[in-house]
């Protein structure tokens, strides 16, 4: 940490492209380099020469392009961007192999890059599927010990959490009468997320219920860490809900996909600063048949279908209507919120190794 800002970058790709040209020149020798971009600095141009070294074949995932997350912090005209845009796309074209998470982004590899790719679905894991009761009540009682939210509304001698309780005669586990809606949202807390469109959408949800609305309370879980967490728990403590408790937890690994497959509705305010990638949360969402509803960007459409799986909004007005839309009436009244779940069960989605044999094996013949 001396020097200019730019030195210490430039110090900083030269070091980190000396250990992984070291590292991967002291493995067995692989046929292909499989890598994901971003971040691609210094990684693409290491894997390349590690591929001449080897005499193996390089095959690019291309997640979005790491020279527009840069723009986010630099702006488009930086020197920086610039020269990461040439970067990205001469070693896209240097590649054997390109794969894509997107049709646009498909498209746009082609006709701006020259790069030939093949689109391949990013596709939830195994182990995102709706969660039985029974484990929904044991994650609720566990999260209950160190998140307000989670705690049952009123002591008693069942083993109960503010979702859910234990039936004292038969041990079997039931939903509580009245119980809050739960709402659910991942985040890495960095600039292309701007979680005050979801604040904003919960103050009208508020002064919904303060007019009168019949809707439920609700419980809004933030999971995930960055950079920005800190100025968003600023904001949220500043808010003095009544009827909406948020918290801002980071949930070990095992219990991220059972608590998507316990949540009611998932937000998802992921913009791509290119305009092509799609967000793998909702991805994971939908695996867990979680509807959703996400902020619009370009290719949006190739994952949330409007009306169909979740809905589509621009703005914190628009998010608050749906929300009320969906909610009203919860949990007694089944409507699109019933509907979508629905939808998302009868779709029988493919899961990522399926994805993978169908899509990429013929590619390595």
């Amino acid at each position: 940490a001396v020097g200019p800002k730019l030195v210490q970058y430039v110090v900083k790709v030269i070091v980190q492209a000396i250990q992984l040209l070291y590292t991967m020149l002291t493995i067995d020798q692989p046929s292909y380099i499989l890598l994901q971009n971003p971040p691609g600095l210094p990684g693409i141009a290491v894997a390349w020469v590690a591929c001449l070294f080897w005499r193996s074949k390089l095959i690019i995932d291309w997640h979005n392009y790491g020279y527009t997350i840069m723009s986010l912090n630099h702006g488009r005209n930086h020197p920086l961007v610039q020269i990461a845009k040439w970067y990205e796309k001469l070693f896209g074209r240097l590649s054997d192999y390109n794969l894509c998470v997107t049709n646009a982004m498909k498209e746009d590899l082609w006709v701006n890059c020259n790069i030939k790719a093949v689109t391949l679905y990013d596709k939830p894991a195994s182990y995102f599927k709706e969660t039985p009761l029974e484990l929904q009540h044991r994650l609720y009682v566990k999260l209950a010990k160190d998140y307000e939210p989670f705690k049952p509304r009123y002591v008693s001698n069942a083993e109960r959490s503010a979702f859910t309780e234990m039936d004292e005669k038969n041990g079997h586990v039931i939903k509580t009468r009245g119980r809050p809606a739960l709402l659910i949202s991942s985040t890495s807390w960095t600039e292309d997320e701007d979680f005050s469109v979801l604040l904003k959408a919960l103050e009208a949800y508020e002064r919904y219920i303060n007019e009168g609305v019949k809707l439920p309370s609700l419980v809004c879980v933030i999971t995930g860490k960055g950079p920005l967490k800190d100025y968003y728990n600023g904001l949220i403590n500043k808010l003095h809900f009544k009827h909406i408790q948020i918290c801002t937890p980071w949930l070990e690994a095992e219990d991220y996909p059972l608590l998507l497959g316990s949540a009611d509705l998932g937000v998802c305010l992921h913009k791509s600063s290119s305009g092509l990638d799609l967000p793998m949360k909702v991805v994971d969402m939908f695996g867990c048949c979680l509807p959703v509803c996400a902020i619009y960007f370009e290719c949006l459409h190739e994952l949330v279908k409007h009306n169909e799986n979740g809905l589509i909004f621009r703005d914190s007005n628009e998010l608050a209507e749906q929300l009320k839309m969906l909610f009203l009436g919860f949990p007694t009244l089944e409507g699109k919120l019933h509907n979508f779940r629905e939808n998302l069960r009868a779709s029988k989605q493919l899961r990522w190794d399926e994805s993978w044999d169908q899509t990429v094996l013929p590619l390595l013949g």
